[in-house]
């Protein structure tokens, strides 16, 4: 059966402004009914990178604080810590990004939370038993949630075409040995000549792959299962992060995650996306390029398959802006496409299809 997909868009008058119609939104969607009372309640985002300025506004996230407040739930807003290494690899620069873009407690009325901890060793495994994992590893503030709100900014991707609720629940919900996970194909090798024989690497490795012989750590591949844990653990970069994959195997992986992130929490999950400064990039840049289309409006459903395609389509129906990289292309049909060549998005929601997350048939209902 086709999914419901509530939208607003974004006029406004007296009476009727944006955070009335987000209000609106959230109550048509039936979003009031995944919380109980004293329900913990994870508001999943992304803070936004410091020098992004394309992440959703803070004051957006203050409503649905006070929302899921009004229905006696204790929220929290939280991500998870980047693979990368830049100003949210770990959870004190986290939450000072987080801060500087405007998501202090004073602002939106509800603690931050990085979800896999200080350094992204805080994560539960979760079984899920599909082609690319077996398990898959949680940020364990969303694991142990109650409650689950998935609020996406919907922007381009150089790997998935577009980042929108898939993106943002299972990339977002892994916690960094995880993402390695997801981004790479291949087994971690030691560069020697950096190895300080420090040893930290032996103690995270599951498999026990790793030895220390003349100060210098060795992986017996034969034992390695890439878990990862050895490349997010090492302090001089001697186990070097790495990004070789296909963006078909990423995105199929990415949606396993978030198959992964919302077990166990049937009825208690729902989706609010941000059409809004569609940017051609991630919001983990530190820069945000000229949006490609006009602002649409918002999105909220409770299957984030079909909240991605009817964004995706709503998208691809908007004029190019002139001043953006797409300037000149005004027979544009597939936005993300011609933004990021040879990069097929439609991977993810078929994906999704086929496991399970949700569906890409939905009904477009207008709040």
């Amino acid at each position: 059966m086709p999914a419901d997909v509530f939208m607003t868009d974004l006029r406004a008058r007296r009476g009727q402004g944006l955070l009335e119609k987000l209000d609106r939104l959230f109550e048509r969607a039936g979003f009031g009914e995944l919380i109980a009372p004293n329900d913990l309640v994870a508001i999943k985002l992304h803070f936004g990178e410091r020098g992004n300025l394309a992440h959703i506004r803070p004051q957006y996230l203050r409503r649905i604080v006070e929302k899921v407040k009004a229905r006696g739930g204790k929220p929290f807003l939280t991500d998870a810590n980047t693979l990368y290494v830049g100003s949210r690899a770990n959870a004190v620069d986290h939450l000072q990004t987080a801060i500087e873009n405007g998501f202090a407690y004073a602002v939106v009325g509800a603690p931050l939370v990085i979800a896999d901890g200080l350094n992204g060793k805080d994560y539960v495994s979760v079984e899920i038993n599909q082609p690319h994992f077996q398990t898959v590893k949680i940020g364990s503030a969303i694991y142990h949630a109650n409650a689950l709100l998935v609020v996406s900014h919907f922007k381009g991707h150089e790997l998935s075409g577009f980042g929108g609720a898939i993106k943002n629940l299972g990339m977002g919900s892994g916690s960094r040995a995880g993402k390695q996970m997801m981004h790479s194909d291949v087994l971690p090798r030691v560069n020697q000549e950096k190895c300080t024989g420090c040893a930290l690497c032996t103690r995270w490795c599951p498999t026990q792959a790793i030895t220390v012989v003349d100060k210098k750590a060795g992986i017996d591949e034969s034992k390695c299962i890439g878990c990862g844990e050895c490349t997010v653990t090492c302090l001089v970069g001697a186990i070097k992060i790495s990004w070789k994959t296909t963006p078909e195997a990423m995105q199929e992986k990415m949606t396993e995650y978030a198959l992964g992130a919302i077990k166990d929490k049937a009825g208690k999950v729902g989706y609010i996306s941000f059409l809004t400064n569609i940017s051609p990039d991630c919001d983990c840049c530190g820069w945000n390029d000229a949006a490609v289309v006009g602002d649409i409006g918002i999105l909220a459903s409770r299957d984030p398959v079909a909240i991605d395609q009817a964004a995706v389509d709503l998208v691809n129906q908007q004029p190019v802006l002139p001043g953006s990289v797409l300037a000149g292309r005004e027979n544009c049909p597939d936005i993300f496409k011609a933004i990021h060549q040879g990069i097929d998005w439609s991977v993810q929601l078929a994906y999704g299809e086929r496991i399970g997350l949700g569906t890409r048939q939905y009904n477009l209902i207008r709040v």
